[in-house]
């Protein structure tokens, strides 16, 4: 956190200054929380790195993140209207953590987080839920402890973001030593392993074999949710090719959870229609990853949910949200 400037780092990623709308100034105690751009180049974490556009895929969905969270910083979150509407699920994801840390440290009852997902994140719920954990991350605090007030069912992918977060400050720790965090009690593990599975999908740039590998190493019991995580982070953050996205396929079939990297296919392709952008990547990942077209993809996740009813509010019921999800996967390609 510091220096909110982003001119010198964006042309060291390659990102046309002109594409980025003005930082936003920040002072005073703001000023002290505002991230360092610097964050964004995820090479400084000694991620993998492979040759091509795929690491600017990454670097551009964590500048956008910084950007977006440096933006209710500045006071607001109009800035975030003029990022790319294909980018734009990333600056509201920083918001919503932004907006949880000052909530947080204000005792504010998680109001400016309700006001985002209200107002402007409405369309970027699911981006806006996984920020706000990524926001308990940083203040090391447990997700459920201060997110009662929000989506009964929803609210339970602050977990998952918390898991990125945690795991992303951490990852020697957590892909080398295969730990989890003590804040997190056995039961929130499997959403805890899902933000894992994405960080995973980061921090093997996307490459099907390593991303395998990484996740081979994981327990049994853990890796149903690892590669949940990574079939969300590859639709929709992206980063691979056709002919990688089909090995990827056939390395979770192999490991036996093969609907479960369809399942996170699928919410992606929720999250990414209802934000109103189909970027070109999702729209080569989901008929692989899920074996349908977007569209359908998306109703699975979004009719098992409607299944719930109203009052589903347990993280048992989001798991069942899932499980429906991948029961819809099975069905579809019974023989």
């Amino acid at each position: 956190m510091g220096d909110t400037g982003t001119s010198s780092f964006l042309d060291h990623v390659g990102i046309e200054p002109a594409s980025v709308p003005a930082p936003p100034c920040v002072g005073g105690l703001r000023g002290l929380l505002a991230k360092n751009p610097l964050e964004a180049d995820l090479t400084r974490r000694r991620f993998r790195i492979r040759a091509g556009a795929v690491e600017k895929v990454f670097t551009d969905a964590e500048t956008w993140h910084v950007f977006g969270f440096n933006a209710v910083l500045a006071g607001g979150t109009d800035a975030i209207e003029q990022v790319p509407l294909e980018q734009r699920s990333f600056a509201y994801e920083g918001a919503a953590c932004a907006c949880t840390v000052l909530d947080l440290l204000t005792f504010a009852r998680g109001r400016r987080l309700r006001e985002l997902l209200a107002g402007p994140a409405r369309f970027h719920r699911h981006a806006a839920y996984l920020g706000a954990g990524r926001g308990y991350a940083l203040l090391r605090l447990r997700p459920v402890w201060g997110a009662r007030r929000a989506h009964p069912l929803l609210r339970w992918l602050a977990l998952d973001g918390f898991g990125f977060e945690w795991s992303l400050r951490r990852a020697d720790r957590m892909l080398g030593e295969r730990a989890t965090p003590d804040l997190l009690t056995r039961a929130h593990g499997a959403l805890f392993d899902q933000g894992l599975g994405r960080l995973v999908w980061y921090h093997e740039c996307a490459s099907p074999d390593d991303v395998a590998l990484r996740v081979g190493t994981y327990p049994a019991g853990r890796r149903a949710d690892l590669w949940s995580g990574v079939g969300f982070a590859a639709t929709a953050t992206g980063g691979a090719e056709a002919d990688e996205l089909w090995r990827l396929a056939e390395h979770a079939g192999a490991d036996g959870f093969r609907p479960h990297l369809a399942q996170g296919c699928a919410f992606a392709a929720a999250a990414r229609l209802r934000s109103g952008s189909l970027p070109a990547h999702v729209a080569r990942a989901v008929p692989i990853l899920a074996g349908a077209e977007p569209e359908e993809a998306a109703s699975w996740a979004d009719d098992a949910l409607l299944a719930l009813g109203h009052d589903a509010r347990t993280q048992e019921e989001f798991h069942h949200w899932q499980a429906r999800t991948r029961r819809a996967w099975t069905h579809r390609h019974r023989p």
